[in-house]
């Protein structure tokens, strides 16, 4: 069965003003003639407006500058990312470090082409309810594992899910459902923060850039949640291509995509990652990613 995917409603009427001249262009040149759309889609780590701004302004970006069609296509959950990627349904993705060696391994010739300067070395946060007791500290409490329940983010979340759960299971040498009797996936971070906030969860982990722009508008309390300890660096989010990008678009357009997310610089379009700048990001750059997904059983 297709994938269901929606539509950005901001690009509604662009889509239907392309259709109607595209029916007048194909009366007079045929479908050989028509320009193909590049699209794009991102892993829906935080909600759905955040992700419109930041992709709906990288969509008119990159349609400026590679000077062709370019959409991007929301999905509505981490695998609905990978299957969109693997099924050519769109031919690049902003995928954080698992769901990028999931898509890789799935589609063969992709490549890891850009990251956030900030995602060469990444951060997950534990955070914790005020009424847990749990102080920050140079490692997690022993406490930790005694609380009554915990949630990570998504399930193919590579900050909300598996490297903190990489680092539960190298602290307490057992994996957080062995020791705490409820263990959620929120679904993103920005849910889990508003979870352990709420006291509907008494811990959990996350994307410490979610929590510091949160923290930042004034949406986290700290009288009722704080972070307890934040995690050894590690690679993450980044811009992954399909392989055949050349031959359907021209030979050099890998590279132009490349260059063109590299040469961001608008302060604004930054800001709503937020990065302060990409860098060159290549399939090896993620290799400890891979090797700790087999090794906790993340991927087949």
């Amino acid at each position: 069965m297709p994938l269901p995917i929606a539509t950005r409603a901001s690009r509604v009427a662009r889509t239907l003003m392309a259709a109607a001249g595209a029916a007048l262009l194909l009366s007079a040149c045929g479908p050989a003639d028509q320009a193909p759309t590049f699209t794009f889609t991102a892993i829906p780590d935080q909600d759905e407006s955040q992700l419109e701004k930041r992709f709906g302004q990288v969509a008119d970006y990159l349609e400026e500058t590679l000077e062709v069609p370019v959409d991007y296509v929301p999905v509505k959950s981490y695998p609905a990312a990978v299957t969109a990627f693997r099924n050519d349904q769109v031919q690049m993705a902003w995928f954080g470090g698992l769901s990028g060696v999931q898509a890789r391994r799935l589609v063969p010739g992709s490549r890891a082409i850009a990251q956030g300067e900030e995602d060469t070395a990444f951060k997950s946060y534990f955070i914790a309810h005020a009424d847990t007791g749990l102080e920050p500290g140079d490692t997690l409490p022993d406490a930790f594992a005694e609380q009554p329940s915990f949630t990570f983010g998504s399930k193919g979340s590579t900050s909300g899910r598996l490297m903190p759960e990489y680092f539960f299971r190298e602290r307490f040498g057992a994996a957080p459902q062995a020791l705490i009797d409820k263990v959620g996936f929120s679904g993103d971070h920005n849910r889990t923060l508003a979870l352990v906030q709420s006291g509907a969860y008494a811990t959990g982990a996350l994307n410490y850039k979610v929590w510091e722009r949160a923290l930042e508008d004034g949406k986290v309390d700290t009288d009722k949640v704080r972070v307890i300890w934040e995690t050894p660096p590690y690679p993450d989010y980044h811009w992954t291509v399909r392989g055949d990008l050349d031959e359907r678009f021209g030979e050099g357009f890998t590279e132009r995509v490349t260059a063109a997310l590299l040469a961001i610089d608008d302060p604004a379009l930054l800001e709503a990652f937020p990065r302060q700048r990409f860098v060159p990001a290549s399939n090896d750059d993620y290799q400890a990613i891979e090797d700790t997904a087999e090794a906790i059983g993340l991927l087949d």
